[in-house]
């Protein structure tokens, strides 16, 4: 009887249930937004993923990234009692930057590394100019237009031979830029198209032209081994959904 004397009792079972996985992130409280990181942490999962995720809605809410990686930290700590790896911040950071970053060009009227007008800027005034043509009933093509500076392919980008005399279609496009404000330098908006493409937003005057002309000389200089940087005038259509597709087909590469 021996065997029998002792109540049977039920088992606990081993595996992680539903309700225990729910305690278990009630009582770790990872930081808000970290949730997704600090259970994949848990459950032994690549959580770079989820970092990443995490970096960019934090950028977006305005987190700046010192709040960030303290939330990372502690979300290790609660989760592994160590350290975030190297990878895991190091994907967050990455994340973080690059939202933020295309949000300040997005708002931004200058690029902060050329100076010239984002793309997104001269959008803006395009807008503003043909609203202002609707009120006035004036079409925006006779007070304004996009004078274009394209510079060819270079050959020395597909030429390895060339060694140390490459120069940068940055360096180049900056030496452009330069002459374009001598020419323009009034409250014409010069901005950067492309990587190979300027555009200068400038009013439609009487010389208008021989400006361009001077402009060309200027450049002259700097016209690649590709060929001569090609300028031209390209006149504002009459709506503004025209001149959205126009300045969209400009900024084609």
């Amino acid at each position: 009887m021996g065997l029998f004397t002792t109540p049977l009792r039920p088992r606990k079972s081993t595996l992680t249930t539903r309700d225990d996985g729910q305690e278990m992130r009630e009582r770790l409280r990872f930081p808000a937004r970290f949730e997704a990181v600090g259970e994949a942490l848990v459950a032994g999962s690549r959580v770079h993923a989820a970092c990443a995720v995490v970096g960019r809605e934090l950028a977006r809410d305005g987190v700046d990234l010192s709040e960030a990686l303290d939330s990372l930290r502690s979300t290790f700590a609660q989760a592994l009692g160590s350290e975030p790896d190297f990878a895991s911040t190091e994907a967050m950071s990455v994340a973080w930057s690059d939202e933020t970053l295309g949000y300040l060009h997005q708002v931004s009227c200058e690029n902060p590394l050329t100076g010239l007008a984002t793309l997104a800027h001269l959008r803006a005034r395009l807008a503003e100019l043909q609203r202002g043509a609707e009120q006035s009933g004036t079409p925006a093509a006779e007070g304004h237009a996009l004078v274009v500076l394209d510079l060819p392919a270079l050959e020395w980008e597909r030429d390895p031979a060339q060694g140390e005399r490459q120069i940068s279609r940055a360096l180049v496009m900056a030496r452009i830029a330069d002459r374009a404000r001598l020419v323009f330098p009034g409250e014409e908006s010069i901005g950067e198209a492309t990587p190979s493409r300027l555009l200068v937003l400038a009013p439609r005057t009487d010389d208008l032209g021989l400006r361009v002309v001077v402009l060309r000389d200027l450049i002259a200089d700097t016209a690649s081994p590709g060929g001569a940087v090609r300028v031209w005038i390209e006149g504002l259509p009459s709506s503004h959904a025209a001149t959205a597709a126009l300045l969209d087909e400009l900024a084609r590469t």
